[in-house]
């Protein structure tokens, strides 16, 4: 058997090369361009090994996320513009990005509504925002019955994306997180708030308490919907889960209050951009529902108000 030549050793160990370290390889060397600075230079600003730098450059390196911080310190970049996070991807985001950076909350919300308005293809309803009324929350906060004696109420529509979502796919949730995954399941979850908004002008939605977790849904969201945060103390959350006969909670992990609360301190911020928030904790049924209507009546006339 003939030895390979070194061109051909070359070529099947690009072939091993794993994409995400070329990528990376050739991002330290495009930031390190743009200094500009030796590697030489570079290894010695990151305290690393020339040799080690060379190996991460060519996307042989496997570096620690210590060594990679040590490189965009030198950079005097983040690591996230390091690993190609697409807020560094032009100039444009880089400047977009550095004006954000020192604004607060209520900063950045004024700044995303701007944007919202300013890019969008065609303006939203007001009409049916102010009558389309979306729940946001976790499982156990009350969206769906709630939900439905509110729709009843104001004589709307009920419409639960959940189940939207089932129809579009024709299987259940847990099937469409089997089969497609995560990411498979929020473009579901995404063309079925699509269809829902486009064929209910006037409509209560109850909708599934992971959706804040992909912007662009959620944006959307915020955008045709009137929001409303259902919240709950975690123990009421999990309480009113198993006593609808959901033992997953439970069944999943032994410390299911603990991740119960770190998925909720997770999702907080973004179930926050809501306009209005109703904690059902500490309330009868009777009294969140009377709760709820004065909230829905009183976005009503305030949408009335701006218009």
């Amino acid at each position: 058997m003939h030895e390979p030549t070194p061109q051909q050793a070359e070529a099947a160990s690009d072939q091993e090369k794993h994409p995400l370290l070329v990528s990376l390889g050739d991002k330290v060397r495009e930031l390190r361009t743009r200094r500009p600075m030796t590697r030489k230079a570079l290894a010695q600003a990151a305290d690393v090994s020339e040799r080690h730098l060379a190996n991460l450059e060519y996307g042989t390196g496997n570096a620690s996320i210590l060594i990679l911080h040590q490189v965009a310190q030198a950079l005097q970049c983040s690591l996230a513009e390091l690993i190609g996070d697409m807020t560094t991807r032009s100039a444009e985001w880089l400047l977009i990005r550095e004006l954000l950076a020192e604004q607060d909350e209520a900063g950045l919300r004024k700044a995303r509504m701007a944007l919202t308005e300013m890019l969008a293809t065609h303006a939203p309803d007001l009409e049916a925002r102010k009558r389309r009324i979306a729940l946001i929350g976790l499982r156990g906060a009350g969206k769906t019955t709630l939900g439905q004696m509110l729709a009843e109420h104001l004589d709307l529509p009920f419409i639960e994306l959940s189940r939207e979502i089932e129809i579009l796919a024709g299987s259940p949730v847990s099937e469409i997180q089997a089969m497609f995954g995560v990411n498979g399941y929020r473009r579901y979850e995404r063309r079925a708030l699509d269809h829902v908004i486009q064929a209910y002008p006037h409509a209560v939605i109850a909708t599934p308490g992971g959706l804040v977790a992909d912007p662009g849904s959620f944006s959307q969201l915020l955008q045709h919907c009137t929001t409303i945060w259902l919240k709950a103390d975690p123990a009421d959350h999990m309480n009113r889960v198993t006593e609808q006969g959901d033992l997953r909670p439970i069944a999943a992990s032994q410390e299911a209050m603990e991740d119960l609360k770190a998925i909720l301190a997770g999702r907080s911020a973004f179930y926050a951009k809501a306009e209005y928030s109703l904690n059902t904790s500490g309330q009868s049924l009777e009294q969140a529902f009377a709760s709820l209507k004065q909230i829905a009546q009183q976005a009503a006339g305030q949408a009335s108000r701006k218009e």
